[in-house]
């Protein structure tokens, strides 16, 4: 036995130990583990909490790949990061723990206070920071290892830049972690990711072309042409003037939909919108157009649209969900 050389006649939990075995074959195992039964898995993926090292100054993106230090092995990884959803941020999550209960908020990159400035709230929602800038108190991500490798449960996990020039001024490690839940099935990308609900919050846009009737409108701009608008048949939609209603179907081919408000339009609403409604008259039959009397009417104000809803990231038919 030989420990870095060094003949020995012992060793303990931890230590890395050279055997030499006669008439023993290494291409058949080069390295291996001891240890007692259940103790470690081999793993394809898992989820680790996650805390930056504030030496190392460059992002934590999502999809990012890192060097990934498990035990005595270390490892390419691709991460993704994720934090609790806002409702959730009253209930303090238990530590060396992970709650598959619960909603996940996904990240274009680790959220820390040295990170870039604050972005608008478009750009603030689909990076999973809070629209005041806010940082998580907690984050987690998903790493996936590009080879299995075999550990015990929280275990250190570390991350790190090791292709970085290694004689620059620059801290090559870049996080470290506890290792929270493994992945054993090579198919875990089917057996187990959908019931992680990380999500993504998806904002869209649009205006009322016209009135139908009190309870009906025409929308346009929130989706393209070729969008197939059935799939959002259901989904609410808000009105800049306070009214709610439902997406009720397509209006012909040019990515115009109707909708329906079960409440009906205010006056307020009515009025905003009566002079798109005169704008359209057109002359009867037999009738020359005649020019308006008086001075030329102001163009009408637009009434917006809203429409938000989840998407979750893990979810084989991206489904969209409203809470």
């Amino acid at each position: 036995m030989q420990m870095f050389h060094t003949p020995v006649t012992s060793a303990m939990q931890g230590d890395r130990l050279g055997l030499c075995v006669t008439q023993f074959d290494p291409k058949l195992l080069e390295r291996g583990l001891v240890c007692a039964p259940d103790t470690l898995r081999t793993l394809h993926a898992a989820i680790i909490s996650v805390e930056k090292i504030p030496y190392f100054r460059g992002p934590l993106q999502t999809k990012a790949k890192f060097h990934i230090t498990v035990g005595h092995e270390t490892v390419m990884g691709r991460l993704l990061f994720f934090s609790l959803a806002p409702d959730g941020l009253d209930r303090e999550p238990a530590p060396d723990s992970f709650d598959f209960s619960r909603e996940y908020l996904f990240q274009e990159q680790y959220l820390s206070k040295d990170a870039a400035p604050a972005a608008p709230d478009s750009q603030a929602d689909r990076a999973g920071r809070a629209p005041e800038g806010g940082c998580p108190r907690q984050q987690w991500a998903l790493v996936e290892f590009e080879k299995p490798i075999t550990c015990p449960r929280l275990c250190l996990v570390i991350g790190s830049r090791l292709d970085a020039d290694i004689h620059s001024n620059s801290c090559r490690l870049a996080f470290h972690g506890t290792l929270l839940h493994g992945l054993e099935d090579r198919n875990y990308t089917e057996s187990f990711l959908p019931t992680l609900r990380v999500y993504k919050l998806k904002h869209k846009h649009g205006v009322v072309d016209r009135v139908m009737d009190d309870y009906n409108v025409i929308g346009r701009s929130l989706f393209k042409k070729e969008t197939n608008i059935q799939l959002f048949v259901g989904l609410e939609v808000t009105l800049s003037t306070g009214e709610r209603g439902l997406i009720h179907s397509a209006f012909g081919q040019s990515g115009k939909f109707k909708i329906h408000i079960p409440g009906g339009l205010g006056p307020e609403s009515k009025k905003t919108l009566a002079p798109a409604l005169k704008k359209r008259v057109r002359p009867g039959l037999g009738e020359a157009a005649r020019p308006e009397e008086g001075p030329e009417r102001p163009e009408p104000q637009h009434v917006t649209l809203s429409l938000s809803f989840k998407r979750y990231v893990f979810d084989p038919h991206k489904r969209m969900v409203q809470s």
